[in-house]
């Protein structure tokens, strides 16, 4: 009977890690950088996110804000299949758009799934249903992806596009050995700094982010974050992806990508002395705006998955009030409504 009570209990206390090492995804084997030290990458200036007792003090102390689950939403209007007018940005959720631009139609981050977990069960939920039905999309070109978080690398939505549409991924280095494990073979991976042409209208450019990596206990920061600059014949467009905040790394983006639409990320930012390595606060975001010198920006990131300690409404009234305290008029740093298209 003892035997069978200390199994029991094996069992139970090891599960979790035995779970986080099946949930690791290959990791990346390269020469050392500036950004990475032979094993692990590095953000710039060294900046890292909390540690273990760090995220302990945070559970223990949690103060969450208030969400509510919003059913019944209509999403916009099936887009265009093609648009060559300019740029046309449709916000569907949290850090997925699709952008429209020289007649090729590229996904950011795509997530339709009702949670961004390993799990179906448990994981942070969808707090409202994406802006554009998947049915509706036009045939989709190419994918960006900043890093394997689950909120961002979402393999269920990626298996639907592959299917359906079997696009071209561009992802940060070390991350497309996880998606050819998944039979997701059209990848092509990028350091910061580097490009990469797609057809004869514009290149892809990765730049750096302050954030870090991992899906299990193995893989912590053991691939690449990102954000991207997609150089174009109608201007320049800066995807941040997930990212903290410090002013040297963003004036350097904005002097070498000079972009003329930048997509900034202004939520899951509290408690702040946890999350500011990370993810910038709306505070922050209109920093990263100014430093990057962009004549218009666009918020990401909010209202669609509970990630941290501020509730839905939170992010969104925050870049109001900063924007105000900063002297920037609120048409030049959008929030778009879900769904529905803006031209530029």
């Amino acid at each position: 009977m003892i035997f069978w009570i200390a199994l029991i209990l094996t069992i139970v206390i090891c599960s979790p890690f035995v779970v986080g090492i099946l949930l690791s995804a290959p990791t990346y084997d390269g020469p050392v950088s500036d950004h990475f030290n032979g094993k692990t990458f590095i953000n710039p200036k060294g900046i890292k996110s909390q540690g273990f007792s760090g995220v302990i003090k945070w559970m223990r102390e949690r103060t969450k804000g208030k969400w509510v689950e919003r059913k019944g939403i209509m999403p916009g209007p099936r887009p265009l299949p093609r648009y060559d007018g300019g740029v046309r940005i449709t916000f569907v959720n949290h850090s997925t758009f699709l952008i429209q631009v020289d007649g090729i139609n590229i996904l950011t981050d795509p997530v339709w799934s009702k949670r961004v977990s390993p799990f179906t069960f448990a994981g942070p939920k969808r707090m409202r249903p994406p802006g554009i039905n998947f049915e509706d999309l036009p045939k989709i070109d190419l994918v960006l992806l900043s890093h394997n978080h689950y909120d961002h690398l979402d393999i269920t939505t990626l298996k639907r596009i592959h299917d359906k549409y079997n696009p071209q991924y561009i992802v940060p280095l070390g991350v497309s050995a996880y998606l050819r494990r998944k039979k997701i073979d059209l990848v092509r991976e990028l350091d910061w700094w580097q490009t990469t042409s797609f057809g004869t209208n514009f290149t892809i450019e990765a730049v750096p982010a302050q954030h870090f990596s991992g899906r299990g206990t193995l893989d912590r920061d053991k691939t690449l974050w990102c954000g991207y600059a997609i150089h174009g014949n109608h201007g320049n467009i800066y995807f941040a992806g997930d990212t903290g905040y410090n002013p040297d790394t963003f004036k350097e983006i904005g002097e070498r990508t000079k972009p003329t639409i930048a997509i900034i990320p202004i939520g899951a930012y509290k408690p702040e002395w946890f999350m500011s390595p990370i993810h910038c606060s709306p505070d922050e975001a209109v920093e990263i705006f100014k430093d990057l010198g962009s004549p218009q920006a666009i918020a990401s990131h909010f209202g669609t998955f509970p990630l941290a300690d501020d509730g839905a409404d939170d992010p969104t009234e925050g870049i109001r009030n900063a924007m105000k305290l900063k002297g920037v008029p609120e048409d030049r740093f959008l929030i778009l409504k879900e769904g529905f298209a803006k031209d530029f």
